[in-house]
C-alpha cells in the first residue's frame, strides 16, 4: 500500500485502470476512435492546390492558429476541417437560448427526457451553422487561391461533405462518451491539439535559431499549465446545513446534516476565449473583403484591417477586455440557471447566518461576482499569454494557444478524474494485490 502511494496519484490510477478488464477496454476503444478520426482528417477534399494551401497557412498566423485545434485537418482542407466547433458554437447558442426561451425552459426542468430533447435540437442546430461556416471557409480559400472550387454543384456537394464530417466528428465524440473514457467531444478538441503539436514544436527547433529563445519559450507554456491547473480546481466553499423532518414508520424524525457548495473561481471555462475570439476577429474579416489591394492606396477598411491583425497589441487589448467582459457574462447566465437558492430552499438547506429565499440568492450573487473578478483576470492573461510570449522571446514559428492550453489541461483532469471515480466504484482495492 505505502508502495502504490508512494507513486503519482494519476499515473497510479493510469496502471490500475489498465489492469481491470472493463476499463482497460474502454480506454481501447478511445483509443480507437481518435486512430479514427487521425484518419479521416487526412482525407483531402477535391480541388486543393496543396502548395498553396501551405504557403497560406505560413503566412497568416490566424488560420494556423484555427488549424492548431483541427489537427491539421484544415491544414490539408480534409473532410473534417471544421472538427466539431459547428457542434459546440451551437451547444453554446442553446445553453443561452434555454432561459428566454419558456418552452427550453420548461424542457430543462424535465430531467433526462428534457436534456435529450434539448441535446436534439442541438445536433439540428448543428448542421446549418456547420454549412454556413463549410461556405465560409470555402470562400476565403478560394479567393486566396488554395481552393478551386466551381460555383453551383460541386461547390454544394463540398459543403455538405464538410457538413458530413462535422457530424461523423460528433458521432464518434458521443460514442467516446458512452463506451469509452470521458467527454468525447473534448477528446476529440483534444486529440486534434494534441496531434498538431509534435509537427509545430518541430518546425520551431528547425526555423529558429534562438535556443535562450525556446527555452523561454518553453517555460512560458510550462508555467501557464501550471496556473491553469491551479484555477481550473480552485474554488470557493460554502458552507451549508440541512434540517428537514421525515415522516417514517407512523412517526416523524428530524433529520440534519452539513455540507457545502463548490463555486468555481472560473466558472465560465474557456467560453469567454471563444466568443472574445469570435467577436475580436470579425472587423478583420470583414475589412479584408473591402480592402485596397497591394500596391493601391491604403482606404478605410485597410486600418480596420491592420489594427484588428493578430500581430497588433490592439488586437490583443480588445481580446483582453471582451474575455473580462464574457466572463462575468456568461458566469451570471450559467449561475441564474443553476438556481442554487431555490435548489437549497426545496431540499431543506440553508447557509449559516443567512435567511433563505432572497437574502440567500443575494449572499450567493455577491460572493460568485468576487470570485469570478479573479477568474476573468485569470482568462484575460491567458488569453494574451500568446502575445507576451511571442513578444518576449522572440519566436513567431510556434504558436501557443491559450484555449489549446486550456482544453488540454482540462480535458486531462476532467478524464483522469472519472477514471479514479470508475476505480472507486468498482473498489479496485479488491481486485488489485
Amino acid at each position: 500500500m505505502r508502495q502504490r502511494q508512494a507513486r503519482p496519484r494519476l499515473l497510479q490510477a493510469m496502471f490500475d485502470a489498465i489492469r481491470i478488464p472493463d476499463l482497460r477496454r474502454r480506454i481501447l476503444f478511445t483509443v480507437g476512435m481518435l486512430v479514427i478520426f487521425r484518419f479521416i482528417a487526412h482525407v483531402p477534399l477535391p480541388g486543393v492546390d496543396p502548395a498553396a494551401l501551405q504557403e497560406l497557412f505560413q503566412r497568416n498566423a490566424l488560420l494556423g492558429m484555427l488549424d492548431l485545434f483541427s489537427g491539421g485537418a484544415m491544414r490539408y482542407f480534409s473532410v473534417v476541417a471544421m472538427g466539431v466547433y459547428p457542434y459546440i458554437t451551437a451547444s453554446i447558442v442553446m445553453q443561452l437560448m434555454v432561459p428566454i426561451i419558456p418552452r427550453l425552459q420548461a424542457l430543462s426542468q424535465e430531467g433526462e427526457a428534457g436534456r435529450n430533447k434539448i441535446n436534439q435540437y442541438t445536433h439540428w442546430l448543428t448542421v446549418p451553422m456547420a454549412g454556413v461556416a463549410a461556405y465560409g471557409q470555402l470562400i476565403l480559400l478560394q479567393r486566396e487561391g488554395a481552393v478551386f472550387s466551381a460555383p453551383g454543384l460541386p461547390m454544394a456537394a463540398t459543403i455538405l461533405a464538410m457538413i458530413a464530417g462535422t457530424m461523423f466528428l460528433v458521432w464518434l465524440g458521443e460514442l467516446i462518451t458512452e463506451y469509452g473514457i470521458g467527454n468525447g467531444i473534448s477528446i476529440i478538441i483534444f486529440g486534434g491539439i494534441v496531434a498538431a503539436l509534435p509537427t509545430m514544436i518541430g518546425q520551431g527547433f528547425l526555423a529558429a535559431g534562438n535556443r535562450l529563445g525556446l527555452a523561454v519559450y518553453a517555460f512560458i507554456a510550462i508555467a501557464t499549465m501550471a496556473v491553469i491547473v491551479v484555477f481550473t480546481e480552485a474554488h470557493r466553499r460554502i458552507p451549508v446545513q440541512y434540517a428537514r423532518s421525515v415522516f417514517r414508520g407512523g412517526r416523524m424524525y428530524r433529520q440534519a446534516g452539513s455540507t457545502h457548495i463548490p463555486l468555481r473561481v472560473n466558472t465560465a471555462g474557456m467560453i469567454p476565449l471563444i466568443f472574445g475570439m469570435s467577436l475580436v476577429i470579425f472587423p478583420g474579416m470583414i475589412a479584408s473583403y473591402f480592402a485596397a489591394p497591394a500596391g493601391a492606396d491604403p482606404n478605410f477598411a485597410n486600418t480596420i484591417q491592420n489594427l484588428f491583425n493578430p500581430n497588433s497589441m490592439f488586437y490583443w487589448g480588445i481580446y483582453f477586455v471582451l474575455v473580462v467582459a464574457f466572463t462575468f457574462f456568461y458566469t451570471t447566465v450559467i449561475f441564474q440557471q443553476q438556481d442554487l437558492p431555490g435548489v437549497l430552499q426545496r431540499q431543506g438547506g440553508f447557509i449559516p447566518g443567512i435567511r433563505p429565499g432572497k437574502h440567500t440568492a443575494d449572499y450567493l450573487n455577491q460572493v460568485i461576482r468576487r470570485i469570478t473578478w479573479g477568474g476573468a483576470l485569470f482568462l484575460a492573461v491567458v488569453a494574451i499569454v500568446p502575445f507576451l510570449a511571442r513578444e518576449v522571446t522572440n519566436i513567431q514559428v510556434i504558436q501557443l494557444s491559450s484555449m489549446g492550453l486550456l482544453i488540454m489541461v482540462g480535458v486531462i483532469l476532467d478524464t483522469m478524474k472519472q477514471i479514479e471515480a470508475q476505480l472507486v466504484m468498482r473498489r479496485y482495492e479488491g481486485f488489485i494485490k
